[in-house]
């Protein structure tokens, strides 16, 4: 294990560096363009055009990948990332941005592959599990760390966009200068999001939910935090308190999750996560200190949403079946994020920053009471037959063959179909994906 942490300690650091420029460009831009006197509304379209890109990305990438190979792509996405980080100060428009935000996002799912398809060429079937950990929690340590970047003086609205540049080129050094040998070219995620609703559509609702949520935080939660009269750097705290409460309780969560019913635990966070932001929303006012607490409640327990939903979903798969679900449920998560920013800056530009809350309030109830609902229609999965719990955050499809659960050679077949009617119907009792949807047992199958 040594060995191959050694072997791959300069990819990643070449993401941490990634991921420095990348979380803090995030919070610069809502920030910049709360400054600019953009209305929420904008600053939401110009936010949701990075979650965007980066599905498109997600699609383009791999193209670009098999045609040039992992380092030449990793370069240009780096340049673009830098080139685009400059362009956000060169010239102060909404449209303007909106198109770099887009560019962004293709550049950031990029550089995220290149460096999670090598990670998983380099590591060993039984060490997976632990560089997948590792991994993750760099991931969001460097998310974290991101946000303190925001304290450096800029009194002209230039030094940090341009800071944000010099680490995108910097990331290209460490990765460049590798010895380890290219992988194998990527896939384009695939999936018929129909089969994954029947066969959980918790886990598919979930995902959704925790885009919506994820995607309007990133996209508006400096946003937010000006607004209700925080400074800059309190902007960098606050920021930073909600990804470092994520990154600490995502373990504790995982833990229970394997030991209950994970729908109960998934209903739980949900709850919990309404209730720290109907908190925040009553102490607006009164105290800073409190805010940040219920920030770091909020991080902690809404964090784990996408990854219960992940789990939920696998636990009903078998292991072959497990990479092309979890590729699907990721476009899923994706959708949520772009939307989240948009509608949350409606929110915000009709009720004011606590439009925000009220926005998180909603939909993480509307998941809660949708998981008390699926508790009624079917049996819980007994703990000892659920699959172990993995700590995650969404990045790009390329990580999810590192997925301790994921077979490298899917059995499952969900490729996009615009003709559901024309399924074979299975010649063998159901040892596959595919389910007689007549059988009297259909509901106990799908559970």
């Amino acid at each position: 294990m040594q060995h191959e942490l050694q072997s791959i300690s300069s990819l990643l650091f070449g993401i941490a560096i990634v991921l420095l420029g990348s979380g803090l460009l995030g919070t610069l831009v809502g920030v910049q363009a709360n400054q600019e006197q953009f209305s929420s509304t904008v600053i939401g379209f110009i936010q949701s055009a990075f979650f965007l890109g980066y599905v498109l990305g997600t699609f383009l990438c791999p193209l670009l990948i098999k045609r040039v190979g992992h380092i030449r792509v990793f370069a240009t996405m780096a340049a673009l990332g830098s080139a685009t980080a400059m362009g956000f100060a060169l010239w102060v428009h909404p449209l303007w941005w909106v198109l770099l935000r887009m560019v962004l996002g293709i550049s950031v799912v990029g550089l995220y592959m290149v460096v999670e398809s090598w990670l998983n060429e380099q590591s060993s079937h039984h060490s997976r599990g632990r560089v997948f950990a590792i991994y993750m929690s760099i991931t969001l340590m460097a998310l974290g760390f991101s946000q303190f970047l925001l304290l450096i003086e800029d009194n002209h609205g230039f030094i940090r966009f341009a800071l944000t540049a010099v680490l995108f080129s910097l990331a290209l050094i460490p990765v460049a200068l590798t010895q380890t040998l290219e992988p194998k070219p990527i896939s384009a995620p695939r999936s018929n999001l129909k089969e994954l609703y029947l066969v959980s559509p918790l886990g598919v609702v979930g995902a959704l939910v925790a885009g919506l949520a994820s995607g309007a935080f990133w996209g508006m939660g400096a946003v937010f935090a000006q607004n209700i009269g925080l400074s800059v750097s309190s902007t960098s705290v606050f920021m930073s308190t909600v990804i470092f409460g994520g990154a600490l309780l995502l373990w504790p969560v995982g833990y229970l999750s394997d030991r209950w019913d994970r729908r109960r635990v998934l209903i739980m966070v949900s709850f919990t996560s309404v209730a720290s932001v109907l908190g925040a929303a009553l102490v607006l006012d009164a105290s800073t200190p409190m805010l940040l607490l219920l920030a770091f409640l909020y991080g902690g327990v809404s964090f784990s949403v996408y990854a219960l939903a992940v789990a939920h979903l696998n636990d009903h798969l078998k292991p072959g079946e497990v990479l092309e679900a979890t590729r699907g449920i990721l476009l899923v998560y994706g959708a949520g994020s772009a939307l989240g920013p948009l509608i949350a800056g409606f929110c915000m530009a009709v009720w004011g920053p606590s439009g925000l809350l009220d926005y998180l309030a909603a939909i993480l109830a509307l998941l809660g009471l949708f998981g008390l609902y699926r508790t009624q229609r079917s049996a819980p999965i007994p703990a000892e037959e659920q699959g172990e719990f993995v700590p995650m955050i969404r990045t790009s499809q390329a990580v999810l063959e590192m997925y301790p659960e994921a077979d490298l050679e899917p059995e499952l077949d969900l490729a996009l179909s615009t003709d559901f009617e024309e399924e074979a119907e299975p010649e063998s009792p159901p040892d596959s994906f595919s389910m007689d949807w007549d059988s009297p047992d259909y509901e106990q199958e799908r559970k």
